[in-house]
């Protein structure tokens, strides 16, 4: 059951706001009033929150759809209502602008954000072909393939109108130089997304440039299309510019404010360009670039330092933007050339610009995303050392705990008010209540019942696929005759993610014999279900995938069909949610310490979902000594060898074999102690929710905005910021 919204709507129309650019739909015109006062406030008292990508499909928390259920809304006399109510209900419930875990966690972060009323606006780009669509062939391995999707049709999303044409969209004008270093305007049509809290009392208006439009050049057209589209160095490069270099003529031509500027990674950092640029303007007047000298660049980016706030979220080379020097003298000026020798610098490779560390010093904080990131980064930039410090990622604990887990939660006196509060997990009575454990289990079981489902559907579809399509399924079991699939109640691990070669996917089957035997001698059945893409551009990674699916015939047979192996394609946040909070326990398995923080393990916590992981990340500040699930593998001192992804350092048998030693006694406790199963449940609950929620994070980083809150927002983010901090 949904707590009843705090504000009160009687009619649907009282759901229907707009402004200058256009009508919306969602919350009253107060809310709508109240937000977009907060962002366009002369005082700048507000934040822009800038991500490459933003993940928050609508199919997987959706407090709109949720009200017009509870108050049974289904017809509208208004036309215009019916429509958008019809869209709201049946309407596609997917945004594909998202990869993977960097864009799910700026979802979550929003989320927080709106239902936490803090000020923020988003930016990130609209990609007409999304990312990639997966298909899976047996023999071939992942099959790219373009995304479809239509953002008109899609519940939530409002394409900005311009003021002054009735009925036309709004088109943006986005300064830049093109290949033969000569200025030019790109044009992007805006796109906003209202990311509104489960209260209906708030929203955080995420707004998505949609570049792919004629009135655009086409190298700007064609690097709109596809979010990472690497086709070429250029084309990666200009994808980085067209986020960075909208935020100032989108505030101005929207009459909005934020004085700081949130770079969720480094992907948008050309806004501090196009901002220092600015304040040479300002100090030296309009023919700066004729006269200006290192010094007054470096001073210029003092000032611009103050409003940028800058969260790094790898350790991995790879995830560190590199542009060769030579390429951006073809679609740069002379002044922004100038800036970049100075700020762009790589001591590595002199011969490329290193936005990472052109973020690394234009900035008033920079934090990592772990506690153990925060050790590994200042290692990795010791000329930054003194100011990077740790917030630890967190996920939306109403986006990601199960509608089975939820009525449970409800339903306890002792959790009364954890919507609102993460934190109220953090009290002793839940483990002590023996009606909560067993309510608990039953819905842990049902979450598996339908996990379980859904695999044994796809299975059987993928059977008739093989017949109709050229697709050889990916799984074995799919081939078997009969109707083969997976049992309720059987140990189920769960492994999702993107394929990278460092994340280690195929780890625990680096010697089957010895994983076959430990099921065999004790008669123990396993299911292993494992999801994920690899970008299209990283062949070793799509090369651990296809071994995913190597392996599973040979690992049924010397398992004598105890072990049953599968991959799930297509995987999305639909199919996660179904994951972390239906298998028995999630895994991960990267090599130390090369995952700067890992998510997907936070999701199956908030389910109570034990988690079965090297420490890395986030799981060395969650395991609690134990109480939540179980470690394995390398943790020793970080070298040059531990920040290395050459394949002879990544420990495959040493790390593998310490999991062949530890998986015994996790099945033993699951099949011959249940009750102490579910205590490590019950423990995730209590000491990793009230942590590793973005509430709390989000309260972290208000800490860093310096902006001046409403005195009950500001009440409630203090709370917030007492349940953790990372940074000890």
């Amino acid at each position: 059951m949904i707590p009843e919204k705090s504000i009160q709507i009687n009619e649907l129309n009282e759901l229907i706001c707009s402004n200058r650019f256009g009508s919306f739909f969602g919350v009253t015109q107060d809310v709508f009033d109240r937000v977009w006062g907060q962002l366009s406030n002369p005082q700048g008292n507000s934040v822009v929150y800038i991500s490459m990508e933003i993940g928050a499909d609508p199919d997987v928390f959706h407090p709109v759809l949720d009200f017009l259920n509870e108050q049974a809304f289904t017809r509208s006399s208004d036309p215009a209502i019916q429509a958008l109510l019809d869209n709201y209900r049946e309407g596609p419930r997917k945004i594909p602008n998202y990869s993977g875990g960097l864009g799910v966690l700026a979802g979550d972060t929003l989320k927080s954000f709106a239902d936490t009323h803090i000020p923020v606006m988003a930016v990130s780009l609209l990609y007409k072909e999304g990312y990639f669509s997966q298909i899976v062939d047996s023999k071939v391995g992942q099959i790219d393939q373009a995304t479809s999707w239509s953002a008109e049709k899609t519940p939530g999303l409002f394409q900005l109108q311009d003021p002054d044409n009735p009925g036309q969209p709004l088109v943006l004008t986005v300064p830049f130089f093109n290949e033969y270093d000569h200025p030019t305007e790109a044009k992007a049509h805006v796109w906003m997304k209202m990311e509104i809290s489960e209260e209906l009392d708030y929203f955080v208006p995420e707004f998505l440039l949609d570049y792919s439009i004629p009135e655009s050049p086409p190298w700007v057209q064609e690097a709109g299309l596809r979010l990472y589209n690497a086709k070429s160095a250029i084309m990666k490069a200009n994808q980085r510019r067209m986020l960075g270099s909208c935020i100032l003529p989108l505030k101005q031509t929207l009459g909005l404010t934020p004085n700081t500027i949130h770079l969720n990674e480094q992907h948008g950092v050309a806004v501090t360009l196009h901002l220092i640029l600015r304040q040479l303007e300002k100090t030296m007047g309009a023919g700066y670039h004729e006269s200006m000298t290192d010094r007054d660049i470096e001073n210029a980016a003092k000032e611009v330092a103050k409003h940028i706030v800058y969260t790094i979220h790898t350790p991995v080379k790879a995830g560190h933007d590199r542009f060769a020097r030579s390429l951006y003298t073809g679609i740069s000026h002379d002044t922004c050339r100038q800036i970049l020798n100075l700020l762009a610098s790589d001591p590595e490779s002199p011969h490329d610009y290193n936005f990472t560390a052109l973020a690394m010093r234009v900035n008033r904080a920079v934090n990592s995303v772990s506690r153990l990131h925060r050790d590994v980064t200042r290692q990795q930039f010791p000329e930054f050392a003194d100011k990077i410090k740790a917030i630890t990622n967190g996920v939306h604990h109403l986006t990601w705990i199960s509608g089975a887990r939820a009525e449970v939660f409800d339903s306890t006196d002792d959790l009364s008010g954890w919507r609102d509060d993460p934190g109220i997990f953090a009290q002793d009575a839940i483990t002590e209540n023996a009606k909560f454990h067993r309510k608990l289990q039953q819905a842990w079981d049902k979450d598996n019942k339908t996990l379980i489902d859904y695999v044994n559907t796809m299975l059987a579809d993928h059977r008739t696929q093989m017949v109709n399509t050229w697709i050889d399924p990916p799984n074995y079991l799919s081939h078997l005759t009969g109707d083969y699939g997976l049992d309720y109640g059987v140990f189920t691990i769960g492994f999702a993610r993107r394929f990278s070669t460092y994340k280690r996917a195929d780890l625990i089957f680096d010697n089957l014999k010895t994983l076959a035997n430990i099921l065999v001698e004790n008669n123990w059945q396993l299911n292993l279900l494992f999801a994920g893409k690899a970008h299209p551009q990283d062949e070793p990674g799509k090369s651990v995938l296809k071994l995913i699916l190597d392996n599973q015939e040979e690992l049924y047979r010397r398992s004598k069909g105890l072990a049953r192996l599968v991959f799930i394609p297509g995987y999305d946040m639909k199919i996660a949610k179904m994951m972390v909070s239906g298998v028995h326990t999630w895994l991960n398995s990267p090599k130390r310490p090369l995952e700067a923080s890992g998510t997907s393990g936070m999701k199956a916590a908030m389910n109570g979902v034990p988690n079965l992981s090297v420490m890395d990340g986030w799981w060395v500040e969650g395991y609690h000594g134990g109480k939540t699930g179980w470690k394995f593998g390398y943790e020793g001192p970080m070298n040059d060898d531990s920040l290395s992804e050459d394949p002879a350092t990544l420990l495959y048998a040493e790390d593998s074999a310490s999991f062949y030693q530890l998986l015994p006694r996790v099945l033993d406790l699951f099949y011959n102690q249940p009750n102490k199963y579910l205590d490590l449940a019950v423990n995730n609950l209590q000491l990793n929710v009230p942590i590793f929620n973005t509430h709390r994070m989000a309260a972290e980083y208000v800490r860093k905005y310096n902006i001046d809150l409403e005195p009950n927002t500001a009440a409630r983010i203090a709370g917030f910021q007492k349940l953790y901090q990372s940074d000890i």
